[in-house]
């Protein structure tokens, strides 16, 4: 089975505040133009996407510097779901990351900083939320400087819970980009029980 978990891109999809409305405009028709097309204008941060160091790094690697390595592999979801305020340390497992790609299930909450300094001492992956941001400047800073990659506005996690799958979520070959949208998937292997 493998289970959507990219938000559709239209005129509707959310902007972080201060982000580029996205726009999808028609460009051409069949019965006019011999074939369809749209234009598209968006963020590199526009609905799931993933943050690249250079989002909050300077110097770091953009977008299509990064090995396509570090947008597949093992995924876990986490459920914090019924926590107030940024997630914390004791709402998570205490071992399971490492180089898996963690993905949590949150609600519209966001990471604390000592939770992306746990993550990257256990080895994960890669990072990625349901909400429109992993967290503060300082989360950001604590991953994307170690080369972890933030997946965001993830959708349909619940979907995940308990499952073994492979997450899957390559960015555009944007050169100097700071980000990029992505299809995300994740590919599942065993259902619980």
């Amino acid at each position: 089975m493998i289970v959507d978990l990219s938000v559709p891109l239209s005129d509707d999809t959310p902007s972080y505040p201060d982000d580029p409305p996205v726009s999808v405009r028609l460009w051409a028709v069949i019965d006019r133009d011999g074939y369809y097309m749209n234009v598209l204008k968006l963020g590199e941060h526009s609905g799931t996407h993933v943050d690249a160091p250079a989002h909050f790094i300077p110097g770091g690697k953009t977008v299509d510097e990064m090995p396509l390595e570090k947008f597949i592999g093992e995924g876990i979801v986490l459920d914090v779901r019924d926590g107030n305020g940024p997630i914390r340390l004791d709402e998570i497992p205490d071992e399971g990351y490492f180089g898996r790609i963690v993905l949590f299930l949150t609600g519209g909450r966001e990471l604390s900083p000592e939770v992306a300094l746990f993550l990257v001492a256990e080895g994960a992956k890669a990072v990625g939320t349901d909400a429109m941001s992993i967290g503060d400047d300082a989360v950001h800073r604590i991953l994307l400087s170690e080369d972890v990659p933030i997946f965001e506005n993830l959708t349909n996690l619940e979907v995940l819970l308990g499952m073994e799958f492979t997450f899957m979520a390559f960015p555009l070959k944007i050169e100097g980009g700071s980000g990029s949208p992505v299809r995300a998937v994740a590919v599942v292997h065993s259902e619980p029980e």
